[in-house]
């Protein structure tokens, strides 16, 4: 996967990662790879929400240890 950006939201809860999702997906390109790092457990369940409101596409999910990651494309 082509990843275009970035961002480390550990240590972070709801709705800190999402909002920092929201505001990068806005300096992005339609089509752009987002990865976001989190550590709050319920981060899979708001990605998924935020996915659906949003029109962006939920790539991939996965749990590494302590840390999900998110992989958006922004719409």
């Amino acid at each position: 996967m082509d990843i275009h950006k970035e961002i480390d939201t550990r240590g972070l809860n709801c709705p800190l990662p999402i909002l920092k999702a929201k505001k990068a997906l806005t300096d992005m390109l339609s089509g752009q790879l987002l990865k976001v790092v989190a550590t709050d457990p319920g981060s899979t369940r708001d990605f998924q929400a935020f996915a659906k409101q949003t029109g962006n596409e939920l790539v991939e999910q996965k749990t590494q240890g302590e840390e999900f990651i998110h992989v958006l494309r922004r719409r």
